[in-house]
């Protein structure tokens, strides 16, 4: 008879959620400068429960990551509950260029990531143009945004914002996003 799977007890969930909330935050302001063992230490738990979630620097990096998208990306349904479209996808956006433009040293740490043969981005398109899908969905049914832009070119140009907004100045990053969201809210020569 095949034993059934345990569940994972609250508090190994607790912490594992905690591991990677403390290692995406480390690895994004110090890159690779942090040993795996102060990450454990920072997020209160032991060396031995931090390999046991995640066996290597690699694998706690990666989880990490994801973890972050994922919560980014999840924020577009939770900003059209609060918020017109137009509203939540200009929100949205700036969240998202902060999440990007601070992950400079998580860059970094990414790069061992793919240097061990894991690809760390194969989930993060669709994340991201499933995010992006939402919002214009529903700025095509309320009526507020363009129905003309595809989820590809809109993910596209926000990487260009991105980009920018990395070399630039934080005060910046706000009205890129303004000059993006305007050109697809739908005007009134449009409807």
């Amino acid at each position: 008879m095949p034993a059934t799977p345990r569940r994972t007890r609250r508090d190994a969930l607790q912490n594992r959620e905690r591991l990677l909330e403390v290692a995406a935050q480390v690895f994004a302001e110090q890159g690779l400068d942090t040993a795996p063992a102060a990450v454990a230490k920072k997020a209160g738990v032991g060396v031995g429960t931090l390999y046991r979630h995640f066996p290597t620097r690699e694998a706690l990096i990666e989880a990490a990551y994801r973890r972050e998208l994922t919560h980014v990306c999840e924020k577009a349904e939770v900003l059209l509950d609060r918020h017109p479209a137009v509203e939540a996808t200009r929100a949205w956006m700036e969240d998202f260029i902060r999440y990007a433009t601070a992950k400079s040293g998580m860059s970094e740490a990414l790069n061992t990531v793919i240097a061990s043969g894991v690809d760390p981005y194969r989930d993060s398109r669709a994340l991201l143009l499933g995010a992006v899908s939402t919002l214009l969905e529903a700025g095509a049914r309320d009526g507020s945004l363009r129905t003309d832009a595809s989820p590809d070119d809109v993910l596209l140009l926000m990487g260009g914002v991105a980009y920018s907004a990395r070399h630039a100045a934080e005060e910046r990053v706000r009205p890129l996003v303004g000059l993006l969201v305007d050109a697809l809210a739908k005007g009134p020569a449009e409807g």
